[in-house]
């Protein structure tokens, strides 16, 4: 899951969403410098992650995009999770996506003293690019997949990856709908 997929899963507590948002920026696992709810928001993206990476159907559509995206296969997938989340987003969630977007940058904004300097830096971007809203068409994952591929070492792989998710688009979408249950289901154990 990429910045969609985690603010999407981290429920309507406040700094939980801004702890799930940064925590890729967070180094370490004394977290006890950050509110308690952050610290859970922390501790909440890296169970996502977790749950991710190992997951069968991650695993499955990882392998049919490494050919292309290289060591890059688990990056290009979560942007690709974030895309079936967003095209089909109101299968998911009741408030439309461009309303959500916009709460979720004002919310993130109206906390970003507290975010790492890299994601202070990365947030304006996000939010005049509307990352969130864009996922939902494959022309915004190509672009969002573009920036990566020219902000990673050897990131190149990743250039036109989304012709790979267009390609398989069936199977992407039906190990998706699997995939996102299953972690709704480990999220509500985990609380």
């Amino acid at each position: 899951m990429n910045f969609l997929g985690h603010l999407f899963l981290s429920g309507d507590e406040p700094l939980v969403t801004v702890g799930n948002f940064m925590a890729d920026a967070v180094k370490g696992r004394d977290l006890s410098r950050y509110d308690p709810e952050v610290e859970r928001g922390i501790r909440l993206h890296r169970a996502i992650d977790t749950f991710t990476d190992e997951h069968p159907m991650h695993r499955t559509g990882r392998a049919r995009v490494r050919e292309h995206a290289g060591r890059y296969a688990g990056v290009v997938m979560d942007l690709f999770y974030d895309h079936l989340l967003a095209a089909h987003w109101q299968h998911w969630h009741p408030e439309p996506l461009p309303s959500y977007a916009q709460r979720m940058y004002r919310l993130l904004l109206s906390h970003e003293a507290i975010m790492p300097e890299r994601t202070r830096r990365m947030l304006p971007y996000m939010m005049q690019g509307d990352w969130l809203s864009s996922y939902a068409h494959i022309e915004g994952l190509g672009r969002a997949l573009e920036g990566l591929s020219r902000r990673a070492p050897r990131g190149a792989a990743m250039h036109g990856a989304e012709q790979v998710l267009v390609e398989h688009f069936e199977r992407y979408h039906a190990e998706f709908e699997e995939f996102l249950p299953g972690i709704q289901q480990m999220l509500l154990v985990r609380t």
